[in-house]
C-alpha cells in the first residue's frame, strides 16, 4: 500500500490570451503558427499537440500555471494554423513532414524565441514522439 499517494490537479488553469503570436518559416514550404502566453520570465514550456492535422487550441495553454511558465504552443507541420495545412493542401503538408523535421522545427522555434533550453516539454498522442526526441 502507498502511504502517501500523489495528488494531481484535476482542473485546468484559467483561460489566458497570448501576448505574442507569429508564423515561423522553417523551410520546405512550411510556416508554423505559434503563440506565447503566461509569465515572460517564467520557465519555458512547450505543448506539442496530437494529430496529425489537429493543431492547438486555447485550451492547451490551460495545462500550465501561467504564473510559473512561459507557455509556448506550436501548430506543427500540416496542422492547425500552420501552412500548408493538411485540410487545404494535403500534398504540400506532407513535404518533409517527419520526426527529424518536427524536432528541428521545435529547436528553430526555441532559438527564434531566445529560449536557451525548454524547462518542460509536454505532448499528447502524435506530439509524444517529438516530445521524447526533444528531451532525449
Amino acid at each position: 500500500a502507498i502511504a502517501r499517494p500523489a495528488i494531481y490537479p484535476v482542473t485546468l488553469f484559467p483561460e489566458i490570451a497570448p501576448h505574442k503570436e507569429g508564423m515561423l518559416d522553417v523551410g520546405d514550404g512550411h510556416k508554423l503558427y505559434y503563440d506565447v502566453s503566461g509569465n515572460p520570465d517564467g520557465v519555458p514550456a512547450i505543448f506539442l499537440h496530437g494529430g496529425p492535422g489537429a493543431g492547438c487550441s486555447p485550451r492547451c495553454r490551460r495545462f500550465f500555471d501561467p504564473q510559473h511558465y512561459r507557455i509556448v504552443i506550436l501548430d506543427q507541420r500540416g496542422s492547425g494554423k500552420s501552412t500548408p495545412n493538411a485540410a487545404d493542401d494535403l500534398e504540400g503538408s506532407l513535404v518533409e513532414n517527419n520526426t527529424p523535421a518536427l524536432v528541428s522545427d521545435i529547436e528553430a522555434l526555441r532559438s527564434h524565441l531566445g529560449i536557451e533550453k525548454w524547462g518542460l516539454v509536454l505532448g499528447g498522442s502524435w506530439g509524444s514522439p517529438s516530445t521524447l526526441r526533444e528531451r532525449g
